[in-house]
């Protein structure tokens, strides 16, 4: 019995430590970040676009790269949900074997957990081979690259705890596939797809390996596809890179607005979440 306790009391104070180790880890980033970054924050820093000599320490913001992260995230999003939805109802046993499908979801865990680095590079490559040069459209390809896994296995899991019993009902009444996954099985499991398209839009946001090569950098904004866009990521990376420490800190501060942009849209999800799983049945 004492031998128990003390396994017990062991394991407990083992995921304290861990909670409170990550808490710390996760505090001290936020304490580093806003403590050089606010005294750089201005409202200049987020409604303009950089001027001659921003990266010397004059005037100017990140306005280019603020919205073109928001160019790149929404394009690769929008992308993103019409390949991974279809392929999602595909994994479900209604449309492919058991085998097949545990064998394609192996796959996606093996790509979501490749780095974004390496898709950046395959979509260099292609985008070499079709002698496009970087640009917006470059840079939503390979940040959907990114996504799609992601996406694909959180709508797979979402759908795959729909009850069973909420399928068989239409296809009992007579309804066909098509339907009873348009108006059941899509219906009960929109809170999670939902979930799943903002948490890969989240990660999109924040991604800066998959973008150095294909969308390129500008301080100006893009006026089409072709053109080049800048993204806050690599916003930070160039200026983090300075000698100067105002230019150091306008870097802190621009990871103050992704770290916002990434927390509302968290926030987001959540509200969503709870508003639209009253109406569900689990």
């Amino acid at each position: 019995m004492r031998n128990r306790k003390m396994k017990d009391a062991l394991f407990y104070w083992t995921m304290l430590g861990s909670l409170a180790f990550i808490l710390a880890v996760f505090s001290v980033i936020l304490i580093v970040v806003f403590s050089k970054g606010f005294p750089a924050l201005r409202w200049s820093l987020i409604f303009q676009l950089p001027k001659s000599g921003y990266y010397l320490g004059q005037d100017g913001g990140v306005a280019n790269a603020i919205l073109g992260t928001l160019y790149l995230s929404s394009g690769a999003v929008l992308v993103s949900i019409i390949l991974a939805l279809p392929a999602a109802i595909a994994l479900q046993k209604d449309y492919t074997s058991p085998r097949f499908a545990q064998f394609t979801r192996l796959i996606l865990d093996v790509l979501w957990g490749t780095p974004s680095i390496v898709y950046g590079a395959i979509g260099f490559a292609i985008m070499v081979y079709l002698g496009i040069r970087a640009s917006l459209l470059g840079g939503i390809f390979a940040l959907s690259l990114v996504m799609l896994p992601l996406m694909i296995r959180s709508m797979d899991e979402v759908i795959r705890i729909v009850p069973e019993e909420l399928r068989e009902t239409p296809l009992a009444l007579g309804s066909t596939r098509f339907e009873m996954v348009r108006a059941v099985l899509l219906k009960q499991a929109f809170p999670g797809i939902l979930t799943a398209v903002l948490l890969a839009l989240g990660r999109g946001i924040g991604d800066a390996a998959s973008v150095l090569f294909t969308a390129g950098f500008t301080d100006n904004l893009p006026g089409s596809l072709m053109d080049p866009v800048a993204s806050l990521p690599l916003a930070v990376f160039f200026q983090i890179g300075s000698p100067l420490k105002e230019v150091q800190q306008r870097a802190y501060a621009s990871a103050m607005i992704l770290l916002f942009l990434i927390l509302v849209i968290n926030i987001v999800s959540r509200i969503l979440e709870k508003r639209f799983t009253r109406h569900t049945i689990r």
